[in-house]
């Protein structure tokens, strides 16, 4: 019984399967299958010869009836209908030949101009620098580039600039040994000032313009300060004793806000575009998203969200241009993976697991598209077509992980330190429209001048 019931119903399945079998099967040979008396009744019309045999005619047999107009009509309208054949049966399957719509030339201009080509990404950096004495440390941040487009590098104990109008170079501070090295760096919004946290848990400001500094914030931290975030007037630190300060720099007492949340140092900081909203990385695997309309000056702030996915450090975060409650976050060399955050709900969007430690993110201004750097093996950039998260390129030429990376004011080259003691320039993210008619043609090479970085 099992084996009729078997037999019936693959028989069953057979019949089911003909009509696609006979899509995928090669067509036989007409003698195989047709008899030369008897014409292909699947490549007749029926319909069209039964309309020629009925009433096709009507209109010959009466041709007074027919106005010229009338006639001129039918003709035009039996043309577009294809109805003007003879041959009411068909002996071969032939396909009626293609109607060209649109003239060749005009339909090649319509695709040249509809099909967006595909951007070039330089597998090379456009130049090269040596950067003696960067320190080699996951935690710290030691390059950043201001929005009057100068760059801010920390090599050791000292701070450099350049200015890439001119391609000048200037030395800005050499810190002391006992309060050195230097831990961060980071330009205010107005790219004049900056601030630089010291290994000695203080803070300096600076007055890049004069070359002076304005004060030093104290009292906040107990150990380095490796982290920093500006949010108009109001400078966040982050330090190795895990807590977070909101300074206010235009006031004496300038400790407006302390979260509290890390328990191991804080290596990431990053304000949204709103100012509503901080993320913060540590190396203690978490990251926090903080409320500024719910920080308080008397006791320590509660944070908005606690993520606890990674389990690695998080120093790499990078809000989305385009998104405002969109985070992108990248874990260190036990985690590897590159994760995105809603901020609104908490709730991980997605994860992708890199191969590498994650150093450093950056979101490209201009087109839905992140740059990661990455540590052993290969020490590369990657370029990701955001939401998908396809490569788009690889990018190597550091020969150590990559540690340190910022953006031009413009958005489209990208600088990177490396523990090889080496900054590089990328033109990752093309040349916009607007920034290339604006970009002066005489130095089209802001660093042409410079063979070392001191």
């Amino acid at each position: 019984m099992d084996a009729g019931s078997m037999n019936s119903s693959s028989s069953l399945k057979a019949q089911s399967r003909c009509p696609l079998q006979q899509q995928f099967l090669p067509r036989m040979n007409s003698k195989e299958n047709l008899d030369r008396f008897i014409p292909n009744r699947s490549a007749m019309d029926m319909d069209y010869a039964h309309f020629m045999l009925t009433e096709g005619r009507k209109g010959k047999e009466n041709p007074t009836a027919n106005s010229p107009s009338r006639e001129a009509y039918r003709k035009q309208l039996a043309d577009t209908l294809n109805m003007n054949r003879t041959r009411i049966l068909a002996f071969k399957n032939k396909p009626p030949a293609p109607v060209e719509l649109i003239p060749e030339g005009q339909s090649l201009h319509h695709q040249a101009k509809s099909a967006k080509p595909r951007r070039h990404i330089p597998q090379s950096s456009e130049r090269t620098l040596d950067a003696p004495d960067l320190v080699d440390d996951f935690y710290l941040n030691l390059l950043d580039w201001g929005s009057s487009n100068v760059l801010a590098i920390a090599l050791g104990g000292t701070v450099y600039l350049w200015d890439a109008a001119d391609g000048s170079t200037s030395e800005l501070v050499t810190v002391d040994d006992e309060d050195g090295p230097v831990t961060s760096v980071n330009w205010a919004p107005d790219g004049r000032h900056i601030a630089i946290g010291l290994n000695n848990s203080h803070v300096q400001l600076w007055d890049s313009a004069s070359n002076k500094q304005l004060r030093t914030l104290k009292g906040g931290h107990r150990s380095r300060v490796g982290s920093m975030a500006w949010n108009n007037h109001i400078l966040t630190t982050g330090g190795m004793d895990g807590k977070i300060i909101n300074n206010d720099v235009r006031i004496r007492s300038h400790i407006v806000e302390t979260y509290r949340g890390h328990t191991q140092e804080v290596c990431g900081l990053k304000w949204s575009a709103s100012g509503q909203q901080l993320a913060s990385g540590g190396n203690d695997n978490l990251i926090h998203i903080w409320d500024r309309s719910t920080a308080t000056s008397n006791s320590a702030t509660q944070w908005l969200h606690r993520l606890e996915d990674h389990t690695s450090a998080v120093k790499a975060l990078a809000w989305c241009p385009f998104q405002g409650n969109l985070l992108a976050s990248g874990g260190g060399g036990g985690d590897k993976c590159i994760k995105f955050w809603n901020t609104h709900t908490g709730a991980c969007l997605n994860s992708i697991d890199t191969g590498s430690q994650v150093c450093a993110l950056l979101w490209n201004k201009n087109e839905r598209e992140l740059l990661s750097s990455h540590g052993f093996t290969q020490n590369q950039l990657t370029v990701w077509k955001y939401p998908s998260m396809v490569k788009m390129a690889e990018l190597t030429g550091h020969t150590s992980r990559v540690l340190y990376m910022a953006q031009s004011p413009d958005g489209c080259t990208v600088a990177t330190a490396a523990g090889d003691e080496t900054l590089r320039f990328w033109n990752v993210f093309g040349v916009p429209e607007v920034a290339a008619k604006a970009a002066p043609k005489a130095n089209p090479e802001p660093f042409s001048h410079l063979n070392r970085l001191r």
